[in-house]
């Protein structure tokens, strides 16, 4: 399958991003929300700080504090058995695992789709106990002319999914949890379906060693039901440990094409496509036995986390895919594929 890397890739980096305190230094610009407003593109980025430690033996953790209302800093030494820091993201400890970044949420506005304005604030940061570890991966819906946001919430209390709604990408209401621990990777569709809202989720079942994607129901984008499993992990396939949705489903003439992310023996996360009915969501029409698109440019195979090409979101424009993606858990990329070309990926 073909496919036009930019020649601009990486777009955004860390050096392009303004830390939000003195205190911390931006490591990852990645996962962006994307859409159209008033003639601009606009990325809503998911953006990695670390707090600065000045000793080698020390690592800090960023947890933000509801009663003082900022973000507090935790220490934790190398030189402490108890504590793991095996994994670059993590620091596991008997009592509480900790992350060694906390995000927020970044606005960046662009007129050609490429250059970016990057705002030096935070749109939405981490502001009560749900949100504690930072919030991530947002996924932006236009929905009868409101803008909702779903986006992940950590805290010692798990992973939760959240929705904020905006009109004009300036002033942001939060709306609360809509999927309970452990659950992420929530999109909504973009439009109601036989008068309903519809949206996919990716719930884990640590018991089971399940990671799966799920398709949900709501009334009012508030209260969600009649869950519905769609799809799992193919072992014949490239996606064999994992799968989750990535961006906003897209309606063409055949139906839903959803563009997900898969994880393999390999460790590698790619993308892949699968159409859904448009009239049923929960029933899969077809689904690619390749990925669409997979980590093979340098920084996409090396970075904070290497060996990963992870979207939150696409524009669909002149029957191509126009996809922003995270590469590596460190920068933003930009990419184009052909419906086309994926259709017959999909053997229709």
């Amino acid at each position: 399958m073909s496919l036009f890397r930019s020649p601009h890739n990486p777009i955004i980096g860390p050096k392009d991003v303004k830390p939000s305190s003195k205190d911390f230094e931006v490591i990852g610009v990645f996962n962006a929300g994307v859409t159209r407003f008033d003639d601009e593109v606009i990325l809503l980025l998911r953006v990695a700080e670390r707090p600065i430690s000045t000793h080698p033996d020390i690592v800090l953790a960023g947890v933000y504090d509801v009663a003082l209302g900022e973000i507090v800093l935790k220490e934790f030494s190398r030189d402490e058995p108890e504590n793991d820091f095996s994994d670059p993201r993590l620091i596991i400890r008997p009592d509480q695992t900790y992350l060694t970044s906390i995000s927020h949420l970044r606005l960046a506005r662009s007129a050609d789709g490429i250059n970016f304005d990057i705002e030096d604030t935070p749109a939405l940061g981490p502001a009560n106990d749900i949100e504690s570890f930072g919030i991530e991966d947002p996924r932006i819906s236009l929905i009868d002319g409101t803008y909702y946001i779903t986006y992940v919430a950590v805290c010692p209390l798990g992973v939760t999914t959240c929705l904020a709604s905006t009109k004009d990408f300036k002033s942001f209401q939060r709306l609360g949890v809509i999927f309970c621990p452990e659950n992420k990777d929530v999109v909504l569709f973009p439009e109601r379906i036989n008068g309903k809202y519809y949206a996919l989720h990716r719930p884990v079942s640590p018991l089971f060693k399940k990671q799966d994607i799920w398709l949900a129901e709501s009334p009012d984008l508030r209260c969600w039901g009649s869950h519905r499993f769609l799809c799992a992990p193919d072992e014949n396939r490239w996606d064999q440990i994992k799968v989750g949705p990535s961006a906003v489903p897209f309606k063409i003439e055949q139906g839903w094409l959803e563009v997900y992310h898969g994880v393999g023996r390999d460790n590698r996360y790619c993308l892949g496509a699968v159409l859904l009915d448009a009239g049923r969501p929960w029933k899969i029409i077809a689904r690619g036995e390749k990925p669409i698109f997979q980590p093979q440019a340098d920084y996409e195979t090396s970075g904070f986390f290497s060996n990963v090409i992870f979207t939150c979101g696409l524009l669909f424009e002149d029957d191509k895919l126009k996809i922003y993606y995270g590469a590596a858990d460190t920068t933003i990329c930009y990419a184009e594929l052909s419906l086309e070309e994926i259709l017959d990926g999909l053997n229709l």
